[in-house]
């Protein structure tokens, strides 16, 4: 993939602004991208008409912007490009696999199943060794590797949930899907997602998706 362009840069950081709070002002969001507020509203306009965006009625005449499913597939595909820049793959990868860990420590979960071989769950793999925690891979292209970076591989997740206490996803270019694998297998709560990662529970009523729990990277 190519790097992002600055166009993308900003549309990725109002999406994951939008996410995070849709009662954001533009006043408010011009300040989270560092653009000028008409160059904000231009940004806004081109989402809303390429349908990323949808505008609600909120309270004392504002206005609330909610992502649409195609905004939040569009959100994946930015961030996907944005994680193949190695350097922001390993400082976010790093970063974000530490707290997934601590959570899992936190819960007592001890072995865990890192959904998708990809750049992300290698470096996963690196950190778990402060986290005392067991690792396998699911390998969800089923390459037909029994190890990854020294980690061993399983080809199903059927016997996942007597195998392993939590998932992780770790495939990043189609974190949705990778999310759908695990929720077959998991409850919600024991399938953990990156926070840059952004994947729609189908049975979630759509005008409540935009808030989030979730912290972005804020150095996007």
């Amino acid at each position: 993939m190519a790097d992002l362009t600055d166009q993308d840069e900003v549309t990725l950081k109002l999406l994951n602004t939008l996410r995070d709070d849709a009662d954001a002002t533009q006043r408010t969001i011009a300040g989270e991208l560092g653009i000028a507020l008409g160059l904000t509203n231009a940004y806004l306009k081109r989402c809303i008409k390429k349908g990323l965006i949808k505008v609600g009625q909120a309270p004392a005449n504002r206005l609330k912007y909610y992502l649409t499913p195609q905004g939040f597939m569009e959100k994946s595909r930015l961030t996907a490009e944005f994680l193949t820049q190695s350097f922001n793959l390993f400082r976010y990868a790093r970063e974000e696999t530490a707290r997934l860990y601590q959570h899992c420590n936190d819960q007592g979960w001890e072995r865990i199943v890192l959904i998708g071989a990809s750049d992300f769950s290698e470096i996963a793999i690196f950190g778990v060794q402060d986290a005392s925690l067991d690792v396998a891979v699911f390998d969800r292209k089923n390459s037909g590797m029994t190890s990854f970076c020294g980690a061993p591989v399983i080809f199903e997740l059927k016997n996942a949930a007597t195998d392993f206490d939590a998932a992780i996803i770790c495939d990043y270019t189609d974190a949705p899907a990778a999310y759908e694998d695990a929720l077959k297998i998991f409850p919600p709560e024991r399938v953990l997602v990156p926070s840059i990662l952004d994947v729609i529970d189908e049975n979630e009523d759509e005008d409540k998706r935009a808030p989030s729990t979730k912290s972005e990277a804020a150095s996007l």
